[in-house]
């Protein structure tokens, strides 16, 4: 009797064990290792914007949310189509003078590069000029209008890169004639081909990138200066690109016609065109991890016997690489309402822990840590799986406009951008490969990741921002309609 009595509580046990796996799933590491390594591998040769690799991976993730059992949430099945053009400036015939005191200085046109290649003619243009990327915010459309916008970012860093990111749908707004942003070192006469929404293309101006040091000094150092320029029309070839979007439903009858967005781009750097031995970015951990962990969490929260109250948008971006095309686009035409997108919480660089400032194991770090209560819902989180959830006190603030939340933010969406390491010894070269990657530590941060993903997305309280730090003021008069 003893015997039967300890081998029914014996099935007890294993039926209630079992039972809880099943209730909370686990991110499971040969998962990740699956995802990551065929992301990253020598096949899609880059996953370039665009390229062949690049179509190859969306496919894969789409196979990955139908396994998952995600709702299609594309205009085609998982994939959202949008159409570009393939734009490459033409040198021969670029010509860029300032005139200012009496003196013209033409510019180096080896020292241009042409970030935005739209045809130009302009004679004598009065310029206004921004010294600080920072002030663009504070430029009124009334400004510029009309007028040569110059912007001077010598001091280069990641505030810089964010708001350069900014100026095509800046341009769109304020309509200048031409934008010319003044940069520190060597830029090179670039005739690299660029990436263009071909629904916008009417309303782009040329916006040129000149390290010209005395061009610059011209601009900077009169009230009086003009700007005369001609770019030539460049070649231009449509193609199209594509988002991955599928959704897990909700079950609140109110809350689930809510949408918690989680996101990672699936693009990287392509193929190195010279040189010797190892051609391929293959873009690892930047940002096959993040996508993998996407697919992941997908995968975890679709398995789960109870679905959370609000609906989960799983989204896998192209183009992030090229200027963030894929997070614009799909804020311009969102599968779901932005208006009931309570929050967007984006991936990138999850796998490696050898962080260039020192080893990053069991912890992970988030953009805007101190813009929204999105830090105090993944801290709770942390505490109860062991993962710290920490705030880098110098690029926290400086990387929130530098990564594909940035698009959902600029809408009004609480957003930010999780990662591990901010900066790894291989960042945009060829040996980030998944052979580096410490997917034991990705799956524990997974494990946080879902934790506080499956309590933000089952809560009646939405994610907000905290209007008392001035820094998100613009983010929240979006949010407002402003």
């Amino acid at each position: 009797m003893k015997s039967t009595c300890v081998l029914a509580a014996a099935c007890v046990a294993l039926v209630a064990a079992t039972g809880a796996a099943q209730v909370r799933p686990k991110v499971a590491v040969n998962s990740l290792k699956a995802d990551v390594s065929f992301l990253s591998s020598d096949a899609l040769e880059g996953r370039a914007t665009p390229s062949p690799g690049l179509g190859i991976a969306a496919e894969f993730i789409a196979a990955g949310f139908r396994r998952a059992g995600l709702e299609p949430a594309g205009d085609d099945g998982y994939f959202q189509t949008a159409r570009y053009e393939v734009v490459t400036p033409k040198l021969e015939g670029l010509e860029l003078v300032v005139e200012a005191g009496g003196a013209a200085v033409k510019a180096d046109t080896g020292k241009v590069v042409v970030q935005e290649a739209v045809a130009a003619e302009l004679s004598r243009t009065p310029v206004v000029t921004v010294t600080d990327a920072s002030a663009l915010d504070a430029l009124q459309p009334e400004q510029v209008r009309g007028k040569v916008l110059v912007i001077d970012v010598a001091e280069a860093g990641s505030a810089a890169f964010a708001a350069m990111r900014r100026l095509p749908a800046l341009a769109r707004t304020h309509e200048p004639r031409l934008v010319i942003v003044l940069r520190a070192g060597a830029a090179g006469g670039s005739a690299r081909p660029r990436m263009r929404d071909a629904s916008a293309a009417s309303s782009t101006v040329a916006i040129l990138a000149v390290s010209d040091a005395a061009l610059r000094s011209a601009i900077l150092g009169a009230r009086d200066a003009t700007v005369s320029v001609r770019v030539p029309a460049p070649g231009v070839q449509p193609v199209t690109l594509r988002n991955v979007v599928g959704v897990l439903r909700g079950t609140d009858p109110v809350l689930r016609d809510t949408y918690l967005v989680l996101s990672a781009h699936y693009d990287h750097l392509g193929m190195r065109a010279t040189g010797e031995g190892d051609c391929i970015f293959n873009g690892a951990n930047d940002d096959a991890s993040g996508v993998a962990m996407v697919m992941e969490a997908g995968r975890v929260l679709a398995a789960r016997p109870e679905r959370p109250k609000r609906s989960i948008v799983f989204l896998a971006l192209y183009g992030e690489e090229a200027g963030g095309l894929g997070s614009a686009y799909y804020c311009q035409h969102p599968a779901v309402p932005l208006a009931k997108t309570v929050a967007d919480i984006n991936f990138e660089q999850l796998g490696r822990t050898d962080d260039t400032e020192g080893p990053r194991p069991r912890q992970f770090n988030l953009t805007g840590f101190d813009y929204t209560d999105l830090a105090t819902a993944f801290s709770r989180a942390g505490r109860d799986t062991g993962v710290k959830v920490v705030k880098h006190e110098r690029n926290s603030d400086a990387y929130f406009g530098a990564s594909d939340n940035a698009a959902f933010s600029e809408r009004g969406v609480p957003s930010t951008t999780i990662s591990v390491a901010y900066a790894f010894a291989d960042y945009h070269r060829v040996g980030d490969e998944w052979t580096r990657i410490d997917f034991e530590n990705m799956a524990a941060v997974g494990d946080t990741i879902v934790l506080g993903v499956l309590r933000i997305a089952s809560s009646k309280e939405a994610p907000r921002w905290h209007t008392d730090n001035p820094k998100v003021a613009r983010y929240v008069r979006a949010r407002e309609g402003k």
